[in-house]
Formats: C-alpha cells, sequence, structure tokens
C-alpha cells in the first residue's frame, strides 16, 4: 500500500490503480477541467476542487469548506470507488490540489492513496502516456468512515489560540499581512507559524527528502509534538500539502483547520494579526 509519494515509474506500472486528476487554478475556476479534458494521464477521473472536494459557500465558512462527509463518501461512490483500490491523486505538479484529495481520503478512511510526486509536469517531461478518454466506472456503495480526528472548526481553534501549534501554509508575504491576493483581509491568525507549502518542494518541483522535511518541520514545530499541531492556509489546500510532508518526514496527527483565513475573517470579532 503507497499512503504518501509515488513515482511516474511505478505509476505506469499500475494501470489497475485509479487515478484522479485534480488540476484546478484558485482564480481560473474552470481551468483544470479544461486541461483534463485536452489531455490527461490514461485512466484519470476528474475531481473538482470547488464541485468535489468543497461544500457549498455560505460566505461564513471559508472558500473551500469540506462537504458533509456522507456527501464526499456518496461521490467516491459515483466514481465507481472500491475500497481495496489504491489511489493516485495528482495535479499540474506543486501537489496542492492533489494533496487535499489524499487528506480526504484518509478522512474518510481510505488509508491507501497516494500523491504523484512531480504531478502532470513532471510526467509529461518524462513523455509518458496521455489521453483524451473519459473513463466510465460502475458506481459502488462505498462504505466510507470519517476520520473526525483528523480536522478542526474555527470553534475549536478560536479556543485554542496560544495553546495549539498553527502552522500556516500561505506565503510569507500573507503570512506577514503584506499582501493578500485573494482574500478580503491580509492577515493572519494569531499566534501561527510560518511554513510556506512551496518550501516542501526541491528545484525541480519534486518532494524533499523526508529527513530534510522533517528537520524544516520540527524547526516550525520548536518542542511541541507534531500531533499537537494545526494546519490551516487560505481555504484548507496548501494545509494539505504540508500534512503530506509532514506525513513523509514521518511527523504524524496533524489536524487539518479547513475553513482557514477565508472562514477565519468572516466572522470580524475574531482576533487578527500581521508584522
Amino acid at each position: 500500500m503507497l499512503n504518501t509519494l509515488v513515482s511516474g515509474d511505478a505509476l505506469s506500472r499500475h494501470p489497475e490503480w485509479r487515478v484522479f486528476d485534480c488540476r484546478h487554478d484558485l482564480l481560473k475556476h474552470e481551468l483544470g477541467a479544461q486541461q483534463y479534458r485536452a489531455s490527461h494521464i490514461p485512466g484519470a477521473a476528474f475531481a473538482h476542487l470547488d464541485r468535489d472536494l468543497s461544500a457549498p459557500k455560505t460566505g461564513k465558512n471559508g472558500r473551500h469548506p469540506l462537504p458533509v462527509p456522507q456527501t464526499f463518501i456518496d461521490w467516491l461512490g459515483t466514481q465507481g470507488l472500491n475500497p481495496t483500490d489504491q489511489v493516485v491523486c495528482y495535479d499540474g505538479g506543486p501537489g496542492a490540489m492533489a494533496a487535499r484529495l489524499w487528506w480526504m481520503l484518509r478522512w474518510v478512511g481510505h488509508d491507501a492513496v497516494a500523491v504523484l510526486d512531480g504531478g502532470f509536469a513532471k510526467w509529461m517531461k518524462e513523455g509518458r502516456a496521455v489521453s483524451t478518454e473519459v473513463p466510465e466506472f460502475a458506481p459502488t456503495d462505498y462504505p466510507g468512515k470519517v476520520g473526525t480526528e483528523l480536522a478542526v472548526d474555527v470553534a475549536y481553534v478560536k479556543s485554542q489560540l496560544g495553546r495549539v501549534t498553527l502552522i500556516d501554509a500561505r506565503s510569507p508575504a500573507r503570512w506577514r499581512g503584506e499582501t493578500e491576493p485573494i482574500d478580503s483581509v491580509a492577515g493572519r491568525i494569531p499566534g501561527s507559524r510560518n511554513r510556506f507549502s512551496s518550501d516542501n518542494l526541491t528545484p525541480e518541483g519534486v518532494f524533499k527528502p523526508g529527513d530534510q522535511l522533517r528537520a524544516e518541520f520540527e524547526a516550525v514545530l520548536g518542542k511541541r509534538p507534531a500531533n499537537g499541531s494545526v494546519n490551516s492556509c487560505g481555504s484548507g489546500v496548501a494545509a494539505c500539502h504540508n500534512l503530506l510532508a509532514m506525513e513523509i518526514a514521518g511527523l504524524k496527527g496533524g489536524r487539518l483547520y479547513a475553513g482557514s483565513w477565508s472562514e477565519w475573517i468572516a466572522d470580524p470579532a475574531r482576533p487578527r494579526e500581521s508584522g
């Protein structure tokens, strides 16, 4: 069972594995679907971040709120997923979108899931096969089981400010509140520590080795344990990239605050910090 990363070479040898294309652009919401229709890894189904991996937005629950668990479990059934399937997720390359599906599958008890290291960009660079054919799978009655300990909500984060290690995956400039290209307010949740998700990758666009990731995350955690950490970002996507990196590093037990900054700022009474 693979549960962190998989190489293009390994994926190409296993056509029976279930593959999901998670490409998405936060500013051009249909670009990923267009890219999928133009070319994708053979056998890959498409997972749309807004429609398949998120709940409807209310204006109070952030940009990519987690769906009701059963809604996501039902969607997995429409995709013909079986509990014994090895799943591989990929996106354009960096891995944040793929990591969101990776995390969500683990959230509902599907541990045999890995992210394609380097994503579609590396797959293409390696000269591997692509397709325009959209596969069809017979629906299943997927039996998911929600791991409630993997996620926390806004009430938990607010009640634990200063007591929990909150790791923010956004860029340093966004974390400091110097710029905010997506959300309406700049800044951060008070007390959060910055670990830019892009720093999980080498210049070649693949994940750094586990021992290097471990040293870098331990510097962020300080003396606090990994299983006491909560990961956030702008909307619960890049945070999953950090959770994947922590898993590669052997630092298990971190949790996701999916609402993240975009939910936090929906209530002006919640404290904010910058600088």
